[in-house]
């Protein structure tokens, strides 16, 4: 059962500004003024950038006030702190485009976990480079809109993927094994909201065939990462990694089915953390409420 489900209604609140003292009382005492009744409250300071970050769950009925009125006091007291401040109410769900080429196991599960309430988002339509996918998402009465990818037609393609970005309202996109290098103006424009799956335990076999690059290594262990989408090629924030255990027994084909199931369960587990409002971007690095 998804967490958010057994949940009140609810807003959550994140907030990232310099750290100082009384930070937590701030923000607590303007909560408390308009008689907000905690659900979750999470806090870190970067000892090293000087920043602090804080992840408040609010009942969003014990609030004695209209929203708008709350969100300018927040607004009012972000400019007294320099908060980067964001408040999202529970029924608020995030629209996801997600982009996808031939293989279907990261693309089936977050589906599978979107049509049984897993994950609490919008997903409006699919794009993919392929139509090997199409009959599988249509089943899901979700639209497919196939754009081919050639070096000729490369830059078209990527407007029309940025056209049906905007036409969809997306808030984010999410690369389900999409074997494609986003243009630097569209990771510009979606700084933040785009999530990347990569095949292995960043930053060891980037680029392609990591798998096989990981068998002629002869590994002990294989791994997914998935991360949000910069200029940088597989060098963005990370937002969730695991691994599992080889050894020589394994060759190449045994590394890919194990590492389809780690790929899958690591990205469904970022996009969920980014759908809770629970990743902070500092840099090049992520502070991350569990």
């Amino acid at each position: 059962m998804d967490k958010l489900t057994t949940q009140p209604a609810h807003y959550c609140l994140t907030v990232a500004c310099p750290d100082r003292i009384g930070v937590v009382a701030a923000v607590s005492q303007l909560i408390a003024e308009h008689h907000g009744w905690l659900i979750e409250s999470d806090y870190h300071t970067d000892t090293t950038s000087g920043w602090f970050f804080m992840r408040n769950v609010i009942k969003a009925d014990s609030l004695a006030t209209d929203c708008t009125v709350f969100k300018a006091k927040l607004a009012t007291l972000a400019d007294q702190w320099q908060m980067r401040w964001h408040l999202q109410h529970s029924d608020e769900r995030k629209k996801v485009v997600i982009l996808a080429s031939r293989a279907s196991h990261c693309l089936a599960d977050l589906l599978h976990r979107w049509h049984s309430q897993e994950l609490h988002c919008d997903i409006p339509c699919v794009i993919a480079n392929h139509k090997a996918l199409q009959e599988m998402v249509e089943w899901y009465d979700i639209p497919f809109h196939y754009v081919p990818i050639t070096s000729a037609t490369r830059d078209d393609a990527f407007a029309q993927i940025e056209q049906l970005a905007e036409q969809y309202q997306a808030d984010s996109l999410v690369l389900a094994r999409y074997m494609q290098i986003i243009p630097p103006a569209l990771c510009a424009k979606y700084a933040g909201q785009i999530i990347n799956i990569h095949h292995s335990f960043l930053p060891s076999f980037v680029g392609g065939k990591p798998y096989q690059q990981a068998a002629d290594r002869g590994v002990k262990l294989i791994g997914a990462t998935s991360h949000y989408v910069t200029e940088d090629l597989d060098e963005g924030p990370i937002i969730e990694q695991d691994v599992l255990r080889v050894s020589h027994r394994y060759d190449t084909a045994d590394l890919m089915r194990m590492g389809k199931d780690v790929e899958k369960s690591v990205l469904a587990r970022a996009v969920r953390l980014h759908l809770e409002n629970r990743v902070f971007v500092m840099d090049n690095r992520t502070v991350i409420f569990n």
